[in-house]
Parts: structure tokens; C-alpha cells; sequence
């Protein structure tokens, strides 16, 4: 076995594109479940309306990109509000129910038949984010160190998209220590508590909802960007768990906990996926035991085992407080 290779591999998927996409993602999720304590189990519904409203823009109505990150960051706030206007003032629950019926029936929406001549059905949007590798300031080739080497395309994704994580989480620190974060902070708590004291509740929740949805539609137009192409079938509510799992492994209600939990997540998860297709090819595992093609549920099952592991051990995850999360009630 190549355990270069295999390192080599994990550490690309670990700092990768695809890993500064869901570590911005999280940190919207982190903005309503960390903070806020909204249920929201339809980021990915947010995602898919930012990554589809600049692909839209660009490649069916032939707009310029800015004006498709602006339509992208437009689909989310609207988003927002209808999902948070009828739910916000009942119990957790309904939110919960009606984001990831959202975002189901979104993607059900942006493949119909009926919507193909905008959104492409089943086929999706492709090519439409060549003005953004036209400003890369990197020369074609590949680069890297020792092993971990990206091409110049990826690595200008990369740069631009810990960019953007490295701002989000400035200004998510910046609100969350100034006293509008303070106060989402006790809703999440105590929301009977921030009410008694003249807050309003429903109008914290709504800002806290909007926010954390445009953070996600910015991951998805991001993670359009990085692929070239926009497919319903790319948001299916399976990613939305992949971010909660990225909380539990770093820690809810930390500005750092997404980054963490999406840099090891990958990791592990390209180690694994890397490390058995080696050894089912040295036949250190036998064929007759995981085939090549059942890699991918067997990497997804180890993966499942460390995190019950880790909320057994360590509830409040890797740079979580267990004060905290014993005074939230987590």
C-alpha cells in the first residue's frame, strides 16, 4: 500500500475546495442551530437557491456574474422569509418539519419538467463561471507541496474560497461578542427568559435565519463556481446532515467548530475511501468481503462509528464547551 498516496489524498480533500464549501455552509448552519437554536434541516435548500440563482443569471439569461452572486444572495433572504414569517413564532419543531420539506421540494422544483427551460431539469446549468477564472492571477500548471498539489483552477477556488471563510468568521465573531449576538445567545437558551426582558424574539430569529441562509447560498454558489455546473440532484437533503456532522465533530456555538469539522471530515473520509480501494487491491481485504464498489457506504459506516464515538466521549465536540453545553441544554 502507498500510504503516501494515501496521506496525499486526505490532505488534498482536507484543505481543498470542497472543504472551504462546507465549512462556509456550516457556519450558517452554526449561526442557527450554535447560536440560535433554530432547527434547520434545509440549508442545503439555501445552498441550491444561491448555486442556481448565479447560474441562472449567467448562463440562461447571459447576465454578468455579479449580478448572479447578487440574484443568489436576493433567492436566499426571499427563502428566509417565507420559511421563517409562518414558523418562527411556533415551536422548534415546525421549523424544523418545513425547512427540510423546502429544500426537498426545491430540488423536486429546479428538475421538473416544467421548470427545465430556466433551471436545465434534470441536466442542470454547466459552464458559466468562466469570468471568474478569467481573474485568477495564477498561470496555468499545477502547484503545491511535497504530494499535496492542486491545479491552478482549484487552487484559485481554494484561495478565494478560505477567503471567504476566513471573512464570514471575522464578522460572525464580531457579531456574535457584540450585544445582538448576546441576545441570540439567550433566545437560544432561554427565549422565554429574552422575552420577559423586552426582546423581540421573532424579529432576532428572522435575522439570525436570513443571515445564516445567505452564508449558505454564498457555499453554494462558491461550490457552483468550483464544479462549473449546477445539478438538483447535488442537493439532496443528505448534505444538510453532512453539516450537522461537521458540528458535532468541531463543536456547536464555536466560530472555529465548522472549519475544524469540515477539514476533518474530509480528511477522514478521503482516508478511508483511499486507504480500503488499496488494500482491496493488495487484497489485505478480501473482495469477497467489501467489493470495490461498496467502499463508499463501508467509508460512510466508519465514519458513523468514530462520531458515535465522539458524542459518547465528547458531546460538546473537538473545540466545544461542555458548560455551555450543559447551560443550552444540548
Amino acid at each position: 500500500m502507498d500510504f503516501s498516496a494515501i496521506v496525499s489524498d486526505a490532505l488534498r480533500s482536507g484543505i481543498g475546495p470542497i472543504a472551504a464549501v462546507y465549512a462556509l455552509a456550516a457556519m450558517g448552519l452554526n449561526l442557527h442551530f450554535g447560536y440560535t437554536g433554530l432547527l434547520n434541516f434545509g440549508q442545503v435548500g439555501f445552498m441550491l437557491v444561491g448555486g442556481y440563482g448565479l447560474a441562472i443569471t449567467v448562463s440562461t439569461y447571459d447576465g454578468p456574474m455579479w449580478l448572479g452572486v447578487l440574484g443568489g444572495i436576493a433567492c436566499a433572504i426571499v427563502l428566509a422569509l417565507l420559511l421563517g414569517l409562518p414558523t418562527l413564532r411556533l415551536r422548534a419543531d415546525y421549523l424544523a418539519i418545513t425547512t427540510i420539506a423546502a429544500g426537498e421540494t426545491l430540488r423536486l422544483f429546479y428538475r421538473s419538467s416544467w421548470a427545465e427551460p430556466v433551471t436545465g431539469g434534470v441536466f442542470g446549468l454547466q459552464r458559466f463561471a468562466n469570468d471568474f477564472y478569467e481573474l485568477s492571477p495564477i498561470e496555468p500548471g499545477t502547484y503545491g507541496v511535497w504530494l499535496v498539489r492542486f491545479s491552478s483552477r482549484d487552487l484559485w477556488v481554494m484561495i478565494v474560497g478560505w477567503a471567504l471563510v476566513l471573512v464570514v468568521g471575522s464578522l460572525l465573531a464580531l457579531l456574535i461578542h457584540s450585544p445582538w449576538g448576546r441576545v441570540i445567545r439567550s433566545v437560544r437558551e432561554d427565549e422565554l427568559a429574552a422575552r420577559s426582558l423586552g426582546k423581540n424574539v421573532y424579529a432576532y430569529k428572522m435575522q439570525s435565519l436570513v443571515l445564516g441562509g445567505v452564508i449558505g447560498a454564498v457555499a453554494g454558489m462558491t461550490q457552483a463556481i468550483q464544479v462549473q455546473s449546477v445539478n438538483p440532484d447535488n442537493y439532496d437533503p443528505g448534505v444538510t446532515f453532512f453539516l450537522y456532522t461537521l458540528l458535532v465533530l468541531g463543536g456547536a456555538g464555536r466560530i472555529l467548530g465548522p472549519v475544524v469539522g469540515s477539514i476533518l471530515f474530509w480528511f477522514v473520509l478521503s482516508f478511508l475511501d483511499s486507504a480500503l480501494r488499496q488494500a482491496i487491491d493488495a487484497e489485505y481485504i478480501s473482495p469477497d468481503l467489501i467489493s470495490t464498489s461498496e467502499v463508499g457506504a463501508v467509508r460512510f459506516a466508519l465514519v458513523g462509528v468514530a462520531l458515535i464515538l465522539l458524542v459518547a466521549f465528547r458531546p460538546q465536540g473537538i473545540l466545544g464547551s461542555r458548560k455551555e453545553m450543559l447551560l443550552s441544554g444540548r
